[in-house]
């Protein structure tokens, strides 16, 4: 792949509340369905409204707004509103919203973090700019966190010693703008003993892999989400993998997108593996396989 990696992503704008615009990227997105009606169903989370069958697979149904924070809607505004099929974090979802405005596209690098005033607990992981508006980015993934949390009994990897050995000495860095998919891959590293550290952006990243290398403590894996304001995931391991000092470093591309596109294109910008998140054991044993081929390099 020759010059500079560029990616540019459409953005799906829709409607919760009367006035404000928020998107989500149309990787997410498997189709756009008018209202239909659902089955309720008993759900200890209040913005799940039932389930539907589309396409003969049944798919609950979530009153998006309600769950980030917004009044939910009315009966009224349910039947003049649009149902987002995603697929993402392996769950076909379907997100009743207001209305639909359009698809725009959008580079990722126009996509702002939030302000922290935000807090970690807003659903909102970036801020873009479309016709002198600011559109906010959902969190898909604090939103999933919130309405189906983890059970208790959640599986988690287990290592033998030696392979605990084999990724202590290495310079793991984790990099992820989302609080929750960052908890989520600190708490399965921390579980096993394995040092690493983190940051919340591409930019970040790549400052901090080329002072490593400066310092001749050069990041040995790298594990990254894709969709990211600023320098994405794909960006990201495209400059790892044209700057010669830093070339060497093992990447994982992570992502809560289920789609052969995603995993296929990291591979194109020089990716070594893409994982639709998040599984504790699949990471981990991603990150052994780095140290192999680390150390057979």
């Amino acid at each position: 792949m020759n010059g500079k990696a560029q990616h540019a992503q459409k953005l799906l704008l829709f409607k919760l509340t009367p006035t404000q615009s928020f998107a989500m990227g149309t990787l997410k997105v498997r189709e756009i369905i008018p209202y239909t009606r659902f089955n309720r169903i008993l759900q200890e989370h209040p913005a799940i409204l039932g389930a539907t069958t589309v396409r003969g697979k049944t798919i609950p149904v979530i009153d998006m707004a309600a769950a980030v924070g917004y009044k939910p809607l009315s009966d009224e505004e349910m039947r003049q509103g649009s149902i987002i099929i995603t697929d993402c974090q392996r769950k076909d979802i379907g997100f009743l919203v207001r209305g639909i405005d359009r698809i725009v596209d959008a580079n990722w690098k126009e996509v702002k973090a939030p302000p922290q005033m935000l807090g970690k607990r807003a659903f909102v992981t970036g801020l873009y700019m479309h016709e002198d508006q600011a559109v906010q980015l959902i969190d898909l993934e604090l939103l999933f966190a919130q309405v189906y949390p983890d059970p208790p009994g959640r599986r988690r990897a287990v290592l033998t010693d030696v392979q605990r050995e084999q990724l202590k000495p290495l310079n793991i860095l984790l990099v992820d703008d989302s609080h929750v998919a960052r908890k989520q891959l600190q708490d399965a590293l921390d579980g096993l003993n394995i040092p690493y550290q983190v940051l919340t952006n591409g930019e970040k990243a790549l400052q901090r892999m080329r002072q490593a290398a400066k310092d001749n403590n050069a990041i040995d894996i790298l594990v990254s989400d894709i969709e990211m304001p600023g320098l994405d995931g794909y960006e990201l391991a495209f400059s790892v993998r044209d700057d010669k000092a830093l070339s060497h470093a093992y990447i994982i591309l992570h992502t809560s997108l289920n789609s052969e596109m995603s995993v296929s294109y990291a591979h194109q910008v020089g990716a070594n593996e893409a994982l639709t998140k998040f599984d504790a054991e699949e990471l981990v044993h991603a990150m052994l396989r780095g140290a192999k081929t680390l150390t057979e390099g």
